[in-house]
């Protein structure tokens, strides 16, 4: 195998592993991981469109569609006009930004003492890297989609 191909086998298992413990501390949390996303997407406090939390999050349009019909109808989600435009903003509503922080209470705990520990040994770079890797990974498979 080659180094390029080991580093990256290396990277995709890594990211599977905490894929997985998302996974994990969402099923033990009650919460089903794509309304996680969207509680995670809209908890900094910053209204997006559904559009944009499909394609920052990689979730379906349907999903999230369905995520956000459902959060509407709990109260945890408003939809504002979004100028002229047909795509509404989401917020979170004062309920919903509550559901949010006792939903997301374990995933800031054990996400801020990994990165903390994290940060004891690595340069904070290393997310700006893996940003950058995951762009140039995106580039690379939509030139790949327009060969096929």
């Amino acid at each position: 195998m080659s180094k390029d191909r080991e580093k990256v086998r290396r990277l995709m298992v890594s990211i599977n592993r905490i894929d997985g413990i998302w996974y994990r501390l969402a099923r033990r949390s009650g919460v089903k991981v794509n309304m996680l996303s969207l509680l995670f997407a809209l908890d900094d406090g910053t209204p997006r469109t559904q559009k944009q939390i499909c394609e920052e999050w990689i979730i379906p349009k349907t999903t999230i569609n369905t995520i956000v019909k459902e959060c509407v109808a709990a109260g945890y989600v408003r939809l504002l006009q979004n100028g002229h435009s047909r795509e509404k903003l989401l917020y979170l509503t004062p309920e919903g930004q509550a559901y949010a922080q006792k939903a997301l209470r374990l995933f800031y705990q054990v996400e801020n003492a990994a990165m903390e520990r994290t940060l004891q040994s690595c340069s904070p770079a290393f997310i700006e890297d893996i940003g950058r890797y995951a762009e140039n990974l995106r580039e690379e498979a939509e030139k790949a989609d327009a060969i096929l």
